[in-house]
């Protein structure tokens, strides 16, 4: 990715920097959302939700961290021993993650996980609504058969995902229409990053319904253990391979 098309990583930067950031989401209905800007991205665990506390204590052996963003998540487990590697598609997060002391970060994409040789992970983490990174329903089953390629045999995903149907807002409720009529999941959404004078490519974005996500691992070699739940929309799961 060119860093002028690398919006969400020039916001992390210049958070990183000291300077002023935020963030902007635009869906291609034409709805815009502004974030609080990338300071959660550098949150420690102490300020974490409990829910994330929890799942992420879960977390085991050699973790691979899809999204690491600004490396929150990889440099807490890191610390506590843990062998850890992020990835993520911007180039410049992996950067600021590699400048806060992250050992193992790579600029890959989640498409590009088959490189990695079998069972080379016991521990997938996506947080931070990560499990969102899937893109599609088809995709996702995809890429989660590649996951389970991936991973030992007592793997598990610690995957954070976002109910689309706990809302009332009538741009989202319309949106979900508008999905469902172009033969979309609900909650698929087609989004990019803005920053400053910098815009991000387009990307599938997957929010899934509790349900959904069991009957996305249906037939993937993964099911759902528990749930930890935030409260709201937001949602953990801790994945496991099927016996």
């Amino acid at each position: 990715m060119d860093p002028i098309n690398d919006a969400y990583g020039q916001e992390i930067l210049a958070h990183f920097n000291g300077r002023d950031s935020f963030e902007i989401i635009e869906r291609d209905d034409g709805y815009f959302d502004v974030s609080g800007g990338p300071k959660p991205y550098f949150s420690e665990y102490d300020d974490w939700p409990d829910h994330e506390k929890r799942a992420i204590d879960l977390a085991k052996g050699r973790v691979l961290d899809i999204g690491c963003g600004a490396g929150r998540h990889s440099l807490h487990l890191q610390k506590n021993g843990l062998d850890v590697t992020g990835i993520d598609i911007s180039p410049l997060a992996i950067r600021v993650c590699k400048l806060r002391g992250l050992r193992k970060a790579e600029n890959i994409s989640i498409v590009d996980v088959g490189r990695f040789e079998e069972s080379s992970f016991d521990t997938i983490i996506m947080m931070g609504n990560n499990f969102g990174l899937l893109g599609s329903f088809n995709g996702a089953k995809s890429l989660l058969k590649e996951f389970h390629r991936i991973t030992s045999s007592s793997g598990m995903i610690i995957a954070e995902s976002n109910d689309p149907y706990k809302t009332d807002n009538p741009s989202h409720l319309e949106y979900h229409k508008f999905n469902l009529q172009r033969g979309r999941m609900a909650g698929q959404l087609r989004i990019r990053v803005r920053f400053g004078k910098y815009v991000g490519d387009w990307f599938d974005y997957l929010l899934v319904s509790r349900d959904e996500m069991k009957e996305i691992l249906r037939g993937t070699g993964w099911r759902v253990k528990e749930l930890f739940d935030s409260g709201g929309s937001p949602y953990i799961a801790h994945i496991l391979k099927e016996q």
